[in-house]
C-alpha cells in the first residue's frame, strides 16, 4: 500500500508518529483534514480518505487510501467524492486537485471517476507525480 505514498517506503515507529502528529495539526491549522475511514458493519477501518494542503504543498488535494483487501469496491470513489463535494460546497475551494503516483491505475481511475482531468506531471519526494484537476462546479 505504501509503494504509491510519500517516498514509497514503510515508515519506521518515529516516523510514525510524526505522520499522525502532522495529520492531527493539519486539522487543527486548516480545519479539516483526512477522515478513517471504516466499515458500517463491523467497525473496521480500512483506509483513509480527506482533503490535504500542507505549507508548500502544490494545491488542496483530495487524497485517499484503502487497504489492499478492500479495494476495487467503491469505497475509494465514495470517500474522495465526499472530500471533494466538502472542498467545493464547505471550503469553497475555487481549485482542488489529486496527486497521484505514476503507475498507480487504481488511483487514476478514481480520479477520473470523479471528473479529473490529467495537467502537466510534477516532481515530488524524487517521483514524477501526475497531477489530477477538478474542474470547478
Amino acid at each position: 500500500m505504501t509503494r504509491y505514498l510519500g517516498d514509497g517506503s514503510t515508515l519506521d515507529h518515529a516516523t510514525t508518529w510524526r505522520a499522525m502528529a502532522s495529520a492531527m495539526g493539519h486539522w487543527a491549522l486548516r480545519g479539516y483534514g483526512q477522515w478513517v475511514l471504516t466499515l458500517k458493519d463491523s467497525g473496521e477501518r480500512i483506509g483513509r480518505a480527506g482533503l490535504y494542503n500542507p505549507e508548500g504543498w502544490p494545491g488542496l488535494e483530495v487524497g485517499y487510501v484503502i487497504a489492499p483487501e478492500h479495494q476495487g469496491r467503491g469505497f475509494a470513489t465514495e470517500a474522495a467524492g465526499t472530500a471533494l463535494r466538502h472542498a467545493r460546497e464547505v471550503l469553497q475551494a475555487p481549485r482542488v486537485i489529486s496527486l497521484i503516483r505514476t503507475g498507480n491505475v487504481r488511483s487514476q481511475r478514481v480520479a477520473e471517476k470523479l471528473g479529473g482531468g490529467r495537467e502537466p506531471d510534477i516532481e515530488l519526494f524524487g517521483h514524477t507525480i501526475m497531477v489530477y484537476a477538478y474542474p470547478p462546479r
